[in-house]
C-alpha cells in the first residue's frame, strides 16, 4: 500500500544503474537491492542539500527507520531514476520519502520512507539538528519549516 503522503514535489533524482547481480532468478531486481539504491540516492541527496555544511568528522546522520512499498517489479533493462525529498523536519530528525520511477512511463515501482536522525560521533547521540541543516532543507524543497514540522 502506498504511503499516503500528498503534495509531494520530487527536485532530486538519480540514474540507477541496473547491475547484473541486482537481478534474482525470477528475472527482476531483488527487493534487498532497492535499499542499496535507495541509500546511494540518500547519500547524493545530503551532499548536494547540505553542501558545504556538513562536518562529517563531528555530525552525523543515521537511519533511525526504513520501509519499503514494492508496486512493480524492475528487470535488468529496466531504466530507473531514485528520486528524493524530505517530507518531515522534527527535532532531531528528518523524513525522506524516495521512489524507484520509470523515467519515461512515469510508473513507480516502488517507494521508501525513511527517518534519518542527526547525530553526534563523539558522544553517539542523537542531537537537535542545527538550524542552517533545516534552513538548506527548506530552500532546497521550496518550503518553510512550518510546513515542513510534524507539528501540522
Amino acid at each position: 500500500m502506498p504511503f499516503m503522503i500528498e503534495n509531494v514535489t520530487f527536485k532530486h533524482s538519480m540514474p540507477a544503474q541496473i547491475r547484473f547481480s541486482d537481478v534474482d532468478q525470477f528475472g527482476h531486481v531483488n527487493n534487498s537491492v532497492y535499499f542499496s539504491l535507495y541509500d546511494l540516492a540518500k547519500t547524493t541527496y545530503v551532499k548536494d542539500v547540505l553542501s558545504g555544511r556538513m562536518k562529517w568528522n563531528e555530525v552525523g546522520i543515521v537511519v533511525a527507520n526504513i520501509s519499503a512499498n514494492f508496486m512493480n517489479p524492475i528487470f535488468f533493462m529496466d531504466n530507473v531514476n531514485i528520486e528524493t525529498s524530505t517530507i518531515e523536519l522534527g527535532t532531531k530528525s528528518f523524513t525522506l520519502l524516495q521512489r524507484a520511477v520509470d523515467p519515461e512511463s512515469g510508473v513507480v515501482k516502488c517507494e521508501c520512507r525513511t527517518v534519518m536522525v542527526v547525530y553526534d560521533l563523539k558522544t553517539q547521540t542523537p542531537i537537535p539538528m542545527p538550524e542552517d541543516y533545516k534552513q538548506a532543507i527548506c530552500d532546497y524543497e521550496g518550503r518553510t519549516a512550518e510546513e515542513l514540522s510534524k507539528k501540522k
